[in-house]
């Protein structure tokens, strides 16, 4: 009965779907292409609005009491205590929440609406995509959306090809082409042919795997496979292609678009989980408390009261007989009334106060003019109101690369040619380099016809060298105009390229600026023009890329003349090269490295003159091998070895990935915050090492970066464990450690004055040969330095940087200085480098602990390869293990779901799409601006937040716990000390604004020093300004003030006497004096608390006292409250004005000596920034992060990597004439990063004297073997390995540049550790 049979199972897998068969389809009751992201309906909004609010622990509480004060019998208090602040928070939260829904409903209706080509009927009729179903042959125009994911049935281009903008889905603005099957290419765009395909689809089910799909698809009795290049997915863009049709395979929910959008979480900030903890204790201790009273008055019942019935009569409900059951029924009658009367220790108003300061913060951010970009007249915007106080405790940062830390855009930097480096700029009277900025003037391109007004190169040297007919410029840049697979096309009389990748434009862009024009191309030729004279060439072969080869080349012919030309890797190229080049080769090496070192992406161009007789043999063999039938493969790329060898050497470029404006300072100022950043990238390895080292998220300083790239469970196990032993060993030997200082106590040698120390190696020797045990591995930089000790910090957290700012030399009382402290230096560290198919098992649960145990240890993590699923896991991984707070910022669709998995999600509202800005909870235009939105904007919500709260808790236990008091003395009957009508408006009129004002405009310190001194951001880490410490502090400071407040007044008015001998001890005065006084103090504490005074703050606090006279007035003389006259006779009293003084001045007192004794004795980084702001001295002047060309040091074994495509290139389809006219697939090449070196780095340690390291010359590239791990630890790796160590000892004041001095080549001097070994880089 309840198995299921073989062909169940099968339907249960598949999706069948019949073209233009409605019928067929509508049984399997597919999804339609209609989206729904709302929540509610007009219908449907108040019911479900109101028990989605009630589910809130807090606002059920409240609905409780409001049921309890409905029962006269145990209220003392009227339900509109209750009722009006209730109403209110529903009222406010449902107005925001049908807000929020309203733009969900629009944001829904404009997707729905959108129109679409569809065939009914035989005849093509527009519908909305909401009307498009699963089965439906849709037309797609150039520059339209795709509606569904659909199977492409024929299309304008020949062959069946199209072409795609992916940016909504994965941020990459780079074309990719799909092509259809050659058996439906045949129905063209004739309708009746299309109307009349009935091919059924058999395919996988809905899933998020973007770059896969398997089906099959039969028709005419034949089975045609399907694969993705036969897919187009919604959200993508047709381009470069007149029109296609397709069959909807997928729609609406079931698109991998809409799959891969993740589910939808509840997201609440840190301190609402705290709140909710808190409440729930606070709700314990108020039951604790009723308990006590209700036993208290039991007891007081039962023992005094029974005697007393003729003035306190006891309830009819009450048992008379018994006095034991009657006093055990008032006292749990007493038990919820005291539950109604203490109710304010949790008021309502909490919740409306915390929701409209977080509703005003996003309204400050939203209208922040220094996060708006005014290139897209783009401003920041908060998209949830929610989550501000998150933005100030942010641990962990997950970014996407390419379009969030880059723009996206290639820039031709530099190049060197024949051994001549050009791009620099030389001051021409001094010598000295000039620092490119937009000041500098670029070189004029104007006469050339075909240049391109936004292309800018500064070195005219070597536009002189093209114009002056230097052949070995031409060379460089005919290559550059003809190995390619650049399509070019005409566009209102504007020669346009087309390219697959933004590398590939930027080369021939600039071969084209320098007069070398690229212009047509078909399947046998290509055609440039040459500073005005047109050159047509024979294209005989493209020998493509692939990931093995890291190269590409084009064999051509002109006239009788055979050339090839080809660009690649460094290491691939200079391996192919002919002898007798020797000082080229070195010269080019080093221009090399010096790219590299500025995180520039580098291409070796060469180029080999082949003979007619040479070729025509090769190309026999090598026709032979493509047709062979055995081993294939191999016998081309033999072939294709054979003639890329024996190459003259032309050239490197060098291209810049241009990052955002503002990224390298941006990251530098969040990771001095504390914050560590992971970049979760879908690029290749090399590619987003380099832009980790642009954007300085890598660094020359770093001890090691760890790449973890095996295929196994146990490989990766493997790495790690080494890597794990190398952090141990570094942190044995760290700077401060047990062995530093006892080196430092032993040597008396060393001259103490400021010593900075540099070890590199695995292993040191002696003269005599014998090895050293134990040394560091890695670097470890030591600064003994003369500050003050840094103190402990109770106020607020210091650091060591607040310590470099404001710390002086401390000398003993003799009057000498006093030992240094030794400061380990920041900037070291290590970095981890993960692959996407490493990270599988990294994120398997037998090393998931180890991986995080050593990335935890890393100040930066890069995962390359990724999927957005793996995005995802791995921020699920920190939140879960770490119980960090995330926050993931993306811009394309692929980051959707990584950012819903993050406690705070950031869309990048820029070129590439809206998908993960319309998934985010704050949309920024720009990276930079993220630097912002945390340190000055989050920090300061959070610090309001945590100031509001911490008043708030403080002034309703002073208000609450003087019923307490008087219980004691009124027989715990629940008798309340002030008027009732106080007890409601005391949170929503007398003591709100004041708190409001305080938490929407507070700050400790400006945005400016906010951004200057990012530590300032390091209590949100911790959670130290609001957490459970934070909150007894506040509740015992409210305890001591309502004992204070209610004692004092309590006993003068007790038997007191007027002058006029009236009788002061009534209650109804009592009640009126506490209450004056309660609102006085709460004037002067907030008036205290306040650091940041605006006119709303004057307002609202003076402004609340003088209203509490007016509406007590009002309340008692105009409506006639039961108080009428009792203020107002307490006031004509002297005794009334001493009391009150008396008492607000012990209240105050010991407030201010805390206060003043924190600033004095432990001053928070806060405390002194403002003190020196007061005394205007600037202690710093901040700099922008990035150094200049000049004083940049090479990365010796980094080199900068060729962005190449994720697949094999369309050499072929170009070739066979299939691609011609449009722009081919995905292209580009992968470089190495780097070669492998030894190092022989000798240190000699002078008393006292400095010596300059003398660099080893020449590139060893081959002396260690390819077959050697490629992580960077391999140091630690004994065999055929050479370890060698450095010191480097500076005397204290030495410039940097007299370091540099004499020294050949800075790549050799690099302060780290080799960071990659990158020549056998597993692709």
């Amino acid at each position: 009965m309840g198995t299921k049979t073989q062909p169940q199972l099968a339907k249960d897998n598949e999706r069948r779907i019949r073209a233009n068969d409605k019928e067929f389809n509508s049984q399997f009751k597919y999804h339609n292409n209609y989206i729904k992201t709302s929540k509610y309906t007009l219908l449907t909004f108040l019911p479900f609005n109101l028990l989605e609010q009630f589910q809130r622990l807090a606002n059920f509480y409240f609905l409780c009491l409001l049921v309890l004060q409905l029962i006269p019998a145990i209220s003392s208090l009227t339900p509109v205590t209750t009722a009006i602040p209730l109403i209110g928070v529903l009222t406010l939260t449902a107005v925001k929440d049908a807000y929020d829904d309203i733009q969900r409903h629009l944001s829904d209706s404009q997707v729905n609406n959108r129109k679409s080509k569809t065939l009914r009927n035989g005849k093509l009729v527009e519908a909305k995509w909401s009307d498009v179903q699963v089965g439906d042959v849709i037309r797609l125009d150039n520059n339209q959306f795709v509606a569904a994911d659909i199977m492409l049935l024929t299309t304008s281009e020949p062959s069946g090809l199209c072409f795609i903008e992916t940016a909504e889905l994965d941020g990459e603005t780079n074309l990719k082409a799909k092509q259809c099957l050659m058996e439906t290419t045949e129905l063209g765009e004739q309708h009746d042919l299309l109307w009349s395909f009935n091919g059924e689809i058999i395919c996988e089910r809905p899933n998020n795997l973007l770059n896969k799909f398997e089906g099959t698809l039969i028709w005419r009795n034949q089975r045609f496979a399907l694969d993705n290049d036969k897919i187009l997915l919604r959200g993508c863009v047709l381009r470069n292609t007149q029109w296609c049709y397709g069959v909807v395979v997928f729609a609406g929910v079931d698109t991998k678009l809409m799959q891969n959008s993740g589910k939808t979480q509840f997201k609440s900030t840190g301190v609402d989980r705290l709140l909710n903890f808190i409440i729930i204790g606070i709700v314990l201790f108020l039951i604790s408390i009723c308990a006590f009273f209700a036993l208290a008055c039991a007891i007081w019942e039962g023992l005094i009261g029974q005697h007393f019935q003729l003035y306190l009569p006891w309830e009819h409900i009450i048992p008379q007989e018994m006095v034991a059951s009657g006093a055990t029924v008032i006292g749990l009658l007493v038990f919820f009334s005291y539950a109604i009367v203490l109710n304010t220790v949790v008021p309502i108003s909490l919740y409306v106060s915390v929701e409209v300061i977080r509703f005003a913060q996003s309204f400050l951010i939203n209208w922040d003019e220094e996060m708006y970009y005014a290139r897209t007249q783009t401003y920041a915007k908060a998209r949830t109101t929610t989550l501000n106080e998150e933005l100030g405790q942010i641990q962990y940062i997950f970014s996407d690369k390419t379009g969030t830390l880059t723009q996206n855009i290639m820039t031709f930097n530099k190049c060197s040619i024949n051994g001549r480096t050009y791009g620099d700029v030389y001051d021409l009277r001094t010598g000295e380099l000039i620092e490119i900025t937009e000041a500098l003037a670029p070189v004029d391109f104007s006469a050339n016809p075909h240049h391109e007004s936004d292309f800018r190169w500064y070195d005219r040297t070597l536009l002189d060298a093209v114009r002056s007919d230097e052949p070995h410029a031409h060379n460089f840049f005919r290559l550059l105009a003809l190995c390619h697979t650049v399509m070019a096309e005409t566009v209102d009389g504007r020669l346009e390229y087309q390219a697959q990748s933004p590398d590939e434009a930027a080369l021939v862009s600039a071969a084209r600026n320098f007069g070398f024009v690229f212009r047509t191309r078909t399947p046998n030729s290509i055609t440039i023009e040459v500073m005005g004279r047109l050159e047509e060439y024979e294209l005989l072969h493209i020998l493509d890329f692939n990931n093995v080869r890291k190269r590409m080349s084009v064999i051509l012919r002109r006239g009788n003349s055979v050339v090839l030309y080809c660009k690649g890797a460094d290491n691939v190229i200079y391996d192919r090269l002919h002898g007798g080049q020797e000082d080229l080769k070195a010269r080019t090496q080093d221009h090399l490295n010096k790219f590299a070192g500025e995180g520039l992406r580098t291409l070796v161009l060469a180029e080999r003159r082949l003979t007619e007789q040479y070729y025509s043999d090769w190309r026999l063999r090598q026709q032979e091998a493509a047709l062979s039938m055995d081993s294939r493969e191999q016998k081309l790329n033999a072939m294709y070895e054979e003639v890329e060898s024996d190459m003259q050497l032309l050239g490197v470029t060098a291209i810049e990935d241009k990052l955002q404006d503002g990224v390298p300072k941006s990251i530098a100022n969040l990771q001095s915050a504390g914050i560590k950043i992971w970049v979760l990238t879908g690029d290749k390895q090399e590619t987003a090492i380099n832009i980790g080292y642009s954007c300085q998220l890598l660094t020359d300083e770093l001890v090691d970066v760890f790449i973890v790239d095996g295929s196994s469970v146990e490989e990766v196990e493997k790495q790690l464990r080494q890597f794990k032993e190398s952090i141990k060993i570094f942190d044995r030997f760290r700077p401060g450690g047990s062995e530093a200082l006892n080196h430092y106590n032993s040597d008396s040698s060393m001259d103490p004055m400021g010593v900075a120390m540099t070890q590199t190696s695995a292993f040191m020797q002696d003269p005599n040969g014998s090895t050293i045990p134990q040394p560091p591995p890695a670097i470890s930089v030591v600064t003994f330095r003369w500050d003050a000790k840094i103190k402990d910090n109770k106020g607020g957290p210091d650091s060591a940087e607040c310590t470099d700012l404001f710390g002086d030399a401390e000398k003993s009382e003799d009057g000498r200085r006093t030992a240094p402290s030794v400061v380990v230096d920041e900037s070291t560290g290590f970095a981890l480098v993960v692959n996407g198919h490493s990270l599988v098992h990294c994120l398997s649960p037998e090393l998931e602990t180890k991986f995080l145990d050593i990335a935890s240890q890393c100040k930066a993590v890069i995962c390359c390869r990724v999927t957005p699923l793996q995005k995802a896991l791995v921020v699920e991984l920190i939140k879960r293990a770490k119980n960090a707070v995330t926050l993931a910022i993306g811009d394309g669709a692929n980051d959707v779901s990584m950012i819903k998995a993050a406690h705070i999600g950031v869309g990048i509202s820029g070129q590439e799409g809206l998908q993960a800005v319309l998934s985010s909870d704050y949309a920024i235009a720009q990276f930079c601006y993220l630097e912002r939105l945390l340190l000055v904007h989050g920090r300061w919500s959070y610090y309001r937040m945590c100031k509001f709260l911490r008043y708030f808790f403080y002034k309703n236990f002073a208000f609450t716990l003087c019923h307490c008091w008087y219980s004691l003395f009124c027989g715990f009957s629940a008798q309340t000390v002030f008027d009732p009508m106080f007890i409601s408006v005391y949170n929503l009129f007398y003591t709100s604004l004041p708190v409001l004002a305080l938490g929407v405009f507070e700050q400790d310190v400006s945005d400016k020093h906010s951004l200057e001194y990012p530590r300032l951001y390091a209590p949100g880490l911790k959670s130290e300004l609001f957490n459970i410490r934070e909150f007894i502090y506040s509740v015992l400071h409210g305890a001591f003030t309502s004992l204070i407040l209610f004692l004092i007044p309590y006993g003068v008015y007790k038997d007191g006497v007027s002058h006029n001998g009236y009788i002061l001890s009534d209650h109804m005065t009592l009640g009126a004096v506490v209450a004056t006084i309660l609102i006085v103090d709460n004037t002067a504490q907030i008036a205290l608390y306040t650091s940041y005074w605006t006119i709303v703050n004057h307002i609202t606090i003076w402004g609340s006292l003088i209203w509490y006279f007016v509406l007590d007035y009002f309340y008692n003389y105009v409506i006639g409250g039961p108080y009428v006259g009792s203020l107002t006779q307490a006031m004509k009293d002297l005794t009334f004005w001493v009391t009150m003084l008396i008492t607000v001045v012990m209240l105050m007192a010991p407030v201010l000596a805390y206060k003043f004794y924190l600033l004095d004795v432990h001053p928070s980084l806060s405390d002194k920034i403002r003190q020196r702001s007061l005394k205007k001295v600037h202690s710093r002047v901040s700099s922008d992060v990035r150094r200049t060309p000049s004083s940049r040091r090479g990365r010796r074994s980094v080199r900068s990597g060729y962005a190449f495509a994720h697949q094999e290139g369309f050499g072929r389809l170009i070739t066979s004439g299939k691609i011609m006219h449009k722009m081919p697939q995905d292209f580009a090449f992968p470089l190495g990063l780097g070669t492998k070196k030894t190092q022989a780095l000798h240190n000699n340690l002078g008393d006292g004297v400095t010596h300059k390291q003398t660099p080893s010359t020449g590139h060893n590239h081959n002396n260690i073997s390819s077959k050697n791990n490629n992580n960077t630890n391999l140091r630690h790796n004994h065999n055929n390995q050479i370890h060698s160590s450095m010191a480097d000892i500076r005397r204290d004041g030495q410039s940097s540049s007299d370091m540099n001095q004499g020294s050949a080549s800075t790549d050799e001097l690099s302060p780290r550790a080799p960071c990659q070994d990158l020549d056998t880089i597993n692709l």
